[in-house]
């Protein structure tokens, strides 16, 4: 209809040029024709991608989303529901309780990877870097609040439908907040120490600040993780997180510790970090390094008074010094988003792509064979890189699938799930979809669909 104005409104100005029109008409048909064009513009606007009206000059065309990105965004939320309702199924998807790859293991990768990748993407052009660094900051504070929402222990799950938390017991860190970590130093990365040539798009050579911040990161990780002394630390378990303690009552642990370096559950740096700097109450009250055979973890979640001090206490996976390496995972997404952003060639960004995680495989072998282990708990060095590695191999091969060859009708459900992802996270980490299930029931309310699932399959 806007286009149809304009056209008859520009049709009606040359009209008037060969007419004795009154110069008041010919004002109000140039203001009809202003007008129409006014609107135009803005109905242009609104129609574009949002993370396009800031990058697209007015003159461009509109660009065309990258679907191979919503598929592997879909991807990776079909990976997170598979292996949170299907894993206590089939253990094997699962967690590692400690050291090693499970296929749950490479979920949080996968989103810090195409958060980099999509960074790129974002601020392919910068214009203006303090309105650019307002946005990002603003954008990784929104996430990081609704995580703490999500994860803190605010909603508190389908056996309790209740809501509420204490503040002094409040989870600060998660899933979402670990992205947000990753995205601002990310972000400001492209933002402010991007040095690329429009002839040269290479790895090295046009990005070598953000490659110094991530071996920046990365040596203050290690430095911390090996270099720091972990002494002898104790915690009191009561029943607000223990259901094995009597009622009113509370008892405290002690662990043994004085070392340097070590990397089992019980004596590493980070999780001394996390109890000197976020406080052992904030931190997450089921790790699942509670699943190794050391803690005897019964069926129903509970681990006996016999077991050692440590299967009792809490520790965060998202913590703080594995949200350093994390950040770097998010750097090196961003470096494989420069080849989608800046070369047109599909085969020159094949090459690249599988040249770089090739490469970051064989590291992170390298480092895992002479004794760093790869644990997503600690998210040491070397799992960061063949996680990284495989969010590549996995993102080229549906790049290949979805942008070259077209095939998008075997992926349109997880390019559906792609768009819509930050929603589909939020109603499954908040279990608001499994409640609305849990809702329908037969005669009783224990006579549902979950509850029926639960006692089949999870608890027999």
């Amino acid at each position: 209809m806007l286009s149809y104005a304009f056209q008859s409104s520009a049709k009606a100005v040359a009209v008037m040029d060969h007419t004795n029109a009154t110069k008041g008409e010919i004002r109000n048909i140039h203001g009809l024709v202003r007008s129409a064009s006014s609107l135009k513009t803005m109905a242009d606007l609104l129609y574009m991608p949002l993370l396009d009206i800031e990058e697209q000059p007015r003159t461009s065309k509109k660009t065309p989303r990258v679907a191979s990105l919503d598929v592997f965004r879909g991807l990776c939320v079909f990976l997170m529901m598979l292996v949170d309702y299907g894993g206590a199924i089939f253990p094997i998807i699962a967690h590692s309780p400690w050291n090693g790859h499970h296929l749950a293991d490479f979920v949080m990768p996968f989103f810090l990877f195409i958060a980099g990748v999509s960074l790129a993407l974002v601020y392919k052009r910068v214009p203006n870097r303090i309105v650019a660094t307002r946005k990002a900051v603003l954008r990784a504070a929104e996430l990081f609040l609704l995580g703490v929402i999500l994860q803190g222990g605010y909603l508190h799950g389908i056996n309790s439908l209740t809501y509420g938390v204490d503040m002094k017991r409040i989870r600060w860190l998660g899933i979402l907040q670990r992205i947000s970590v990753g995205y601002i130093f990310a972000a400001l990365c492209e933002v402010w120490l991007s040095c690329r040539s429009q002839r040269d798009a290479s790895f090295l050579k046009s990005y070598y600040w953000h490659w110094g911040v991530a071996f920046s990161l990365s040596a203050m990780y290690l430095g911390l993780l090996y270099g720091l002394y972990v002494p002898d630390w104790q915690f009191e378990m009561s029943t607000a997180t223990s259901s094995v303690i009597p009622t009113n009552q509370s008892y405290v642990y002690m662990v043994k510790c004085s070392v340097r370096g070590d990397l089992g559950p019980a004596c590493n740096s980070a999780g001394m970090i996390d109890r000197y700097v976020l406080g052992i109450d904030h931190l997450y009250k089921k790790p699942v390094y509670r699943n190794l055979k050391e803690c005897n973890m019964s069926t129903n979640g509970q681990v006996p008074e016999s077991s050692p001090s440590w299967c009792h206490a809490p520790f965060d996976p998202e913590g703080v010094l594995s949200s350093i390496t994390a950040a770097v995972a998010c750097i090196i997404g961003l470096q494989y988003g420069h080849s989608l952003a800046h070369l047109q060639d599909h085969k020159q960004r094949m090459q690249n792509w599988i040249l770089f995680s090739l490469s970051l495989l064989l590291v992170g072998l390298l480092l895992a064979a002479i004794g760093d282990p790869g644990n997503k708990s600690l998210y040491t060095f070397s799992y960061m890189l063949i996680t990284s590695a495989s969010a590549g191999i996995t993102y080229s091969a549906i790049y290949l699938l979805v942008d070259v060859y077209g095939y998008r009708c075997l992926t349109f459900f997880l390019e559906w799930m792609g768009k819509h992802s930050l929603s589909i996270f939020v109603l499954i980490t908040s279990n608001l979809a499994v409640i609305a299930v849990q809702g329908f029931y037969w005669k009783a309310p224990e006579n549902n669909l979950i509850h029926w699932i639960v006692s089949r399959f999870v608890q027999s």
